[in-house]
């Protein structure tokens, strides 16, 4: 059953009815007969109004959707969209007259709730369609929803409103950007650092695999020179060689409690993936085999390292599926998991979090034995607002009592990341913006040095 409410105009016109009848009470002569009249047309307005304003069968929503949304995570960083996915609802509601409608959709939590849009429907006995757009933006992975779809609309008169739902089903699938993903690798890279291993490096002393020899000039290393070879030929030659490929990458990726929580309106987790994707894409680029593991609790998800022009789309499509975790990290398991999974020394670069040096303990033993056998990098967020809490000016004792809680947990954060320092761990610390580039140079230096 469709709801019927009095419009605002309809109770402005009421309370006038009310004004007429203090007349009679007042000894105003005709005041009776000038009550009745004015009741009478407020009534009769009303039924009119009513029976003018279209029933909510006559109603047809047509709902149109993009049938995957990317997570933007360079938007939420920024502020600045560079362009934006619509939601179109038609509707179609044949009429007489022309009448004044309001609609507002409710969509699914993956999805920025919109605000509701007014428009003017035309007199049309066959119901013309009238299109209004909502913009859509993304705030998580997953299967999102277009779950309702309210309209209301009044009589000709604006005195009487209806109301209608509808359910449309429509279903959006929310992935990670690809095509940001890629744009994001070449924009992160110099062209001399983004194809070590790929191209042949013309810097000697910039790897460790022998190409070819060339006559030494002026200028040159000494420790170049091949003796042997310049003692066969009788001239002096130089060892050119360039970067090693085929180095293997594995990309771990915290999805438990802490990782759900949002950092510029998305949650970290989709944070983590989006950097992890773009040094994914260098990484294939730069000619190593690059594989993703997931984990909270458990193992959630593994991509064995590989390489391939396939590799990166597989990978999106993996960290696509995963949950956003309510369970608490257990790294020990996860990580141990993971030292078992892997049969030659690799470059191992968790993406995670932590709140304070108590419950960061476990983290960091797992790590260093991990570090033991493997090159790890540690990746963690920096929150912004936790250091505009800690800088803050203290106008009042709440906010002295902000920036002493904020101090104290940034000391416990820099003594975390120290103690994975001095275990031998690349610590990258940064804030979401800067996590793709940064974790791109940490990942070029290390292949510059021949560390893995």
């Amino acid at each position: 059953m469709t709801p019927i409410q009095p419009t605002a105009r309809a109770l402005v016109l009421a309370s006038l009815g009310l004004l007429v009848a203090l007349l009679p009470a007042l000894g105003v002569p005709g005041g009776g007969p000038l009550w009745a009249a004015a009741v009478g047309l407020v009534v009769g307005a009303l039924a009119v109004d009513l029976l003018a304003c279209p029933r909510s069968g006559a109603l047809r929503v047509e709902v149109e959707a993009p049938a995957v949304l990317h997570v933007d995570v360079h938007a939420a960083v920024s502020g600045r969209r560079e362009s934006a996915e619509e939601l179109a609802v038609t509707l179609r509601l044949p009429s007489r007259h022309r009448l004044a409608a309001e609609v507002m959709p409710e969509l699914s939590s993956h999805l920025a709730p919109v605000p509701s849009r007014r428009l003017s429907l035309p007199a049309s006995e066959g119901g013309a369609g009238v299109t209004v757009t909502f913009p859509l933006r993304s705030l998580r992975r997953g299967r999102a929803a277009v779950e309702e779809v309210w309209v209301a609309w009044a009589g000709p008169l604006g005195l009487v409103r209806r109301t209608a739902v509808t359910h449309p089903g429509t279903r959006i699938a929310v992935t990670p950007d690809l095509g940001r993903v890629r744009r994001d690798a070449l924009e992160n890279v110099t062209q001399r650092d983004a194809l070590p291993g790929q191209k042949l490096e013309r810097y000697l002393g910039q790897g460790t695999e022998f190409h070819a020899l060339r006559e030494w000039t002026a200028g040159m290393e000494r420790r170049s020179v091949d003796w042997k070879a310049s003692a066969r030929h009788t001239r002096l030659l130089a060892r050119e060689v360039r970067a090693e490929r085929n180095h293997q990458v594995v990309v771990a990726v915290d999805t438990g409690r802490l990782m759900g929580e949002p950092l510029h309106g998305v949650a970290r987790l989709d944070h983590a993936i989006h950097a992890a994707l773009v040094l994914a894409a260098v990484g294939l680029r730069s000619g190593d085999r690059v594989g993703l593991f997931a984990f909270d609790d458990q193992a959630r998800a593994y991509a064995p390292p590989r390489s391939g022009r396939d590799t990166l789309a597989a990978l999106v499509e993996t960290a696509a599926g995963l949950e956003y975790s309510t369970a608490e990290t257990a790294f020990t398991l996860a990580l141990t998991d993971l030292a078992r999974r892997l049969r030659r020394r690799s470059l191992v670069v968790v993406l995670t979090d932590f709140v304070d040096s108590v419950t960061a303990d476990l983290m960091v033993d797992t790590l260093e034995r991990l570090a033991r056998r493997q090159l790890v990098v540690f990746v963690a967020f920096r929150d912004p607002v936790l250091g505009e809490l800690a800088t803050a000016e203290p106008l009042r004792r709440r906010d002295l009592d902000r920036a002493v809680v904020a101090g104290a947990l940034a000391r416990d954060r820099r003594r975390v990341l120290a103690r994975l320092s001095r275990a031998g761990v690349h610590v990258v610390d940064t804030e979401p913006g800067a996590m793709g580039p940064a974790l791109v140079d940490r990942y070029l230096d290390i292949k510059r040095r021949e560390l893995i």
